[in-house]
């Protein structure tokens, strides 16, 4: 195992470190768990450098990374939700948005083999997501604001995906055989 996918696997195991320190925070004092995000941040951060760099990208890497960004993002909204910290329709919507887009790239992937990569408002969401949720850990009045235009990012997000999954799929279908 290369240090990007080691770095990857981290952030696995950096998911039921947080939930552990989440709640075993008490109310308003959720440093410890803020700490894991920033350092699951990190990892994301250096692997996709590190692979890219050093020429160390890997099929198990392409799929995982994304992953395990998703489940830890997933598992910090559920938590902060969970906790009434935020609402629930963030974290439902962000689900849902999860679901489709993955299931769109896994039919585009079987059927055309195009693989689709991240868009720029999927690359703000991301970041916006970052800091929301470092701020609301904080207890930072401001991160519900950060959040919404978080989600409001990964819905445009979303849109545009089906967008260019709708064209790859119509140049995939109107190009000469």
């Amino acid at each position: 195992m290369n240090i990007p996918n080691t770095l990857t696997t981290i952030r696995f195991l950096l998911i039921p470190l947080f939930v552990k320190t989440f709640y075993s925070s008490v109310q308003g004092n959720l440093i410890y768990s803020g700490l894991i995000f920033i350092a699951a941040g990190v990892t994301d951060f250096f692997d996709g450098y590190i692979a890219r760099k050093f020429d160390m990208v890997t099929t198990w890497g392409k799929l995982m990374d994304p992953l395990a960004d998703k489940l830890m993002l997933i598992t910090a909204l559920t938590c902060l939700t969970h906790r009434r910290a935020l609402p629930s329709v963030m974290t439902i919507t962000v689900i849902i948005k999860e679901i489709l887009t993955i299931s769109g790239a896994l039919f585009l992937y079987k059927k055309e083999k195009i693989a689709m990569g991240s868009n720029w408002y999927s690359r703000c969401a991301t970041f916006a997501f970052f800091v929301g949720v470092i701020m609301n850990l904080l207890n930072l009045s401001i991160s519900i604001y950060i959040l919404t235009a978080a989600v409001i990012l990964a819905v445009i997000s979303l849109i545009k995906y089906f967008i260019d999954y709708r064209n790859a799929d119509k140049k995939k279908c109107n190009s000469p055989v």
